[in-house]
């Protein structure tokens, strides 16, 4: 427990640990709470990932790779539910950047919810090609993170409604 943390509850602890420089950490919230309003101030206060306790344990091993690479995960179960909610009222970050065919397909199961170990099931191909697909990906859309790439594959209408 952070010092200090004592009568505080999570989301103020998820704060005091994303934005204390002499601690450093990533944190990755695992929870029952699949709330917009939660989950949104998880996120906005440093959180590296948000994952329902329901979530399959491959995804928290995703989640921590993404930590560590300083990009995020969320839960696929609220993915979906938060990026139409943020798609409401905001430009795309580029309309048509110039994406390959692999990478518009990565993009589009990116935004959708799916885990890369998902995504390369769904396109038969290696996690590894995953990663440097969204890392591709990244990089066209100005070194974004996956949530920002799902974020603007529904944005630009790449994705739409399920």
């Amino acid at each position: 427990m952070a010092p200090g943390a004592v009568g505080i509850d999570g989301l103020e602890l998820v704060r005091r640990i994303a934005t204390t420089s002499e601690l450093a950490t990533r944190v990755i919230v695992v929870t029952t709470f699949n709330e917009d309003e939660y989950i949104t101030r998880a996120l906005r206060d440093g959180a590296s990932g948000f994952l329902l306790k329901t979530s399959a344990p491959g995804l928290l091993v995703e989640a921590v790779r993404a930590a560590l690479a300083g990009s995020a995960l969320i839960s696929p179960e609220v993915t979906v539910r938060l990026l139409e909610r943020l798609r409401a009222g905001r430009e795309p970050l580029q309309p048509d950047p110039p994406l390959t065919a692999r990478e518009r397909d990565v993009a589009k199961l990116l935004a959708r919810g799916l885990s890369n170990d998902e995504i390369g099931a769904t396109l038969h191909i290696a996690p590894g090609t995953i990663k440097t697909h969204v890392s591709h990906i990244s990089m066209k859309l100005g070194n974004v993170t996956r949530v920002r790439i799902a974020a603007w594959a529904w944005e630009s209408g790449l994705v739409s409604r399920l």
